[in-house]
């Protein structure tokens, strides 16, 4: 057994699913046939000397490898020769990984571990530690993957392991945008992010990845609401978001147009506009690293929306979750919470969960967010007024929900075939 889950076994953290195991003295061909006959393998790695197997009648997939070595050809990430043996010895093959915490093997007969780069001892005293001087270089995503695992193993950097990504920072412009986001989010869903992000900044990775991000280093937020400037305090909100993608994104960009709106006043800085600009500058950024359009859509809407007024009647309520949606609604609320907190000079979140309890209320009465909870439909508009599928009949149903909006209880059919008519007369006489 190699990597992640011999690491987090010494961890004492639960075993997956999932198996890496690598499987030494056997020939690739005669590996195949024996596995073909106890389950399905797929050669999705045969170039490199990698099956994945599901044994008969066992729901887990197991990666099985054969040694290998590679030599690189180039700076890029895909230009190096693998090259795989099963007389490889083991130790030549762990030598190819990337930190000494992943370098290690256990024997699955004996339990014997096989650690020859000290990544026991490493992991023991919770140091990040690449193997190889060259390891960044061979393949630069591994710098992004040193950032996560620093954050969710809860490490510390080794000197020359950080000066090195330092130094080859520059070469993580060469991976796959995709390659990148999955690191970014294993980061964001460690328990606490920021150190993470501190060293990206610190080595110059985040300037690569999230320019967005680095323009927030240094820019300060006087006026005494605010303990730091909008780096720090975007990591603070991170820290404190629920463990949710989507809310965690919003919170890493939630902040993002403030110092291109910053205005100096004489009671501080105001910052007007930055939840709009952020909001545009959130949806390049997560386009550029290749997002989904729904996640991307999502973010988007919450970071645009984050600065909604808690002290909202039933009316603003109901208009908010309108525009967010009722699935959405909370992971705004959460996002203000983290916001809140982040500002880091004791402000008080009970407005924010009395806000939550006012809004679960509102959701409860089962009030009109939407066309589609109207109790009256396109079809029922063009029978009532004898008019044609068109513009005209969209126009009337947005009437009739912004009056529903307001008084809940005109969503009645009765009430609704009525102000249809009062309305489409209305555009009669208008004409």
């Amino acid at each position: 057994m190699v990597g992640g889950p011999v690491r987090d076994g010494l961890l004492g953290k639960a075993q997956g699913k999932d198996i890496d195991l690598l499987i030494c003295r056997i020939p690739f061909e005669k590996l195949k046939n024996f596995l073909g006959r106890r389950g399905e393998i797929y050669l999705v790695g045969q170039s490199f000397g990698v099956i994945k197997f599901k044994p008969s009648g066992d729901g887990r997939v197991i990666d099985i490898s054969l040694p290998r070595k590679e030599r690189s050809t180039g700076t890029g990430h895909r230009d190096f020769v693998v090259d795989f043996d099963p007389d490889i010895p083991l130790e030549i093959d762990l030598g190819r990984r990337d930190f000494t915490i992943n370098a290690m093997a256990r024997d699955c007969l004996t339990g014997e571990l096989i650690d020859p780069f000290g990544g026991r001892k490493d992991l023991a005293d919770r140091v990040l530690r690449m193997i190889s001087p060259s390891g960044f270089i061979e393949d630069p995503l591994r710098m992004m993957r040193g950032v996560q695992f620093m954050a969710r193993l809860e490490l510390t950097v080794h000197l020359d392991t950080e000066k090195a990504m330092t130094e080859q920072s520059h070469l993580i412009s060469s991976v796959a945008a995709e390659r990148l986001a999955d690191e970014l989010n294993k980061l964001l869903l460690a328990k606490k992010p920021s150190p993470g992000f501190r060293l990206m900044q610190r080595t110059g990775l985040l300037r690569q990845v999230l320019p967005e991000i680095e323009n927030t280093v240094g820019v300060a937020q006087p006026g005494g609401y605010h303990r730091w400037d909008v780096f720090e305090h975007t990591l603070q909100t991170i820290d404190n978001a629920p463990l949710s993608l989507p809310v965690r994104l919003a919170a890493l960009f939630h902040d993002c147009g403030k110092p291109a709106t910053k205005i100096d006043t004489d009671s501080g800085a105001s910052f007007y506009g930055h939840d709009r600009l952020g909001r545009d500058l959130a949806g390049k950024a997560l386009k550029r690293l290749r997002y989904s359009g729904d996640l991307i859509e999502t973010v988007c809407l919450l970071v645009e929306k984050h600065m909604f007024s808690e002290s909202a009647g039933e009316k603003g309520i109901r208009r908010l979750i309108s525009k967010v949606g009722v699935d959405k609604i909370y992971d705004l609320i959460d996002l203000r919470k983290a916001d809140t907190l982040a500002q880091g000079m004791g402000q008080s979140i009970e407005g924010i969960e009395e806000f939550r309890s006012r809004v679960k209320a509102e959701i409860e009465k089962k009030s009109a967010f939407g066309l589609k909870d109207l109790l009256i439909d396109g079809n029922d508009i063009k029978s009532l007024l004898g008019i044609e599928e068109g513009p005209l009949v969209g126009r009337i149903l947005n009437e009739l929900f912004e009056l529903v909006l307001d008084e809940p209880a005109l969503n009645n059919r009765e009430k609704l075939q009525q102000l249809a008519r009062e309305i489409f007369r209305k555009r009669q006489l208008d004409k």
